[in-house]
């Protein structure tokens, strides 16, 4: 067989780079967590956006991107989804599950895949996407799901679809820069709940390095290696890759909090993460670039 017709080479880094990021956003997610008994959920999320936001701003200095009058409004919403999202994502956790509340919250950057499409296939991913919803959130049984905490994780999924749809708008006129700039309005959005919340007990220093760790493990190490990974592999590759981020999500709840989930979660989890895998496969592809914007 000439050299010309041999398979192209596997290249396993960026794989490894984005299972990496994939880990470190949810074992971020887990010790965020363990910060809800002392500030709450809106706390953590104050914390971590706050925190985050400095480092961000260190490493892109987004002090330096022109900004017109025009491009404000994408800005804006781009970083108030953002805080949104990550405020009702922790909100989800208080009640949910780490491994439900991720696999709901896919729902957001799933529609958006769907989202125009006219292909009769991608019926077939709704209708899993549908069933994986039915059966994470039974109407009775020890292992039924609140629902108030269903509602958080769903608000989260559709605050993710606007951070998709306003962050191309926005990333194609200033880059990297964009997610510092964005990560300064998620931050103005998210920390007067905290405040309003946890008051002064956001300033304890016995939570500060946890906080940090959350903030690095969630933000700053996650995205520079989706960032990386994404630049050594197809967009769709990318895409399908980060459907597996529920199971992630699940397997790191019973690791680090011992959440534990019946055989038809599983299913569910399965399901919806065969749905997001298959619209990402089929999507165009500058929706399977979007990234991960969950917190």
């Amino acid at each position: 067989m000439s050299r010309q017709n041999s398979p192209a080479p596997v290249h396993w880094q960026p794989i490894a780079l984005l299972l990496v990021a994939m880990l470190s956003i949810q074992a971020g997610a887990s010790m965020a967590k363990g910060l809800f008994p002392a500030v709450g959920a809106t706390g953590a999320t104050a914390l971590r956006l706050s925190l985050a936001m400095l480092i961000l701003v260190a490493v892109f200095r987004p002090w330096r991107a022109r900004i017109t009058r025009t491009q404000w409004p994408l800005l804006l919403f781009y970083g108030a989804s953002l805080g949104l999202m990550n405020l009702l994502f922790y909100k989800s956790l208080e009640t949910v599950p780490l491994g439900i509340a991720v696999a709901l919250e896919f729902t957001g950057p799933l529609a958006v895949a769907l989202f125009g499409s006219r292909h009769l296939r991608d019926v077939v991913w709704v209708a899993l996407a549908v069933a994986g919803l039915v059966l994470l959130v039974p109407e009775q049984g020890a292992q039924a799901v609140d629902l108030v905490g269903v509602a958080y994780a769903l608000g989260a999924g559709a605050c993710w679809a606007m951070y998709i749809v306003f962050g191309q708008k926005a990333g194609n006129a200033h880059g990297p820069q964009t997610v510092a700039i964005g990560s300064c309005i998620a931050a103005a959005v998210a920390v007067p709940f905290g405040v309003a919340h946890a008051g002064a007990a956001l300033l304890s220093p016995a939570l500060l390095p946890v906080a940090l760790a959350v903030a690095l493990l969630s933000t700053a190490i996650p995205y520079s290696l989706e960032m990386v990974a994404l630049t050594k592999m197809p967009t769709r590759t990318f895409g399908m890759l980060m459907s597996l981020e529920p199971a992630i999500a699940a397997l790191c709840g019973l690791l680090f909090l011992h959440e534990r989930l019946s055989l038809l979660q599983w299913l569910a989890i399965a399901a919806i993460i065969v749905a997001s895998a298959g619209a990402a496969m089929t999507a165009r592809p500058v929706v399977a670039a979007a990234g991960s914007g969950q917190g």
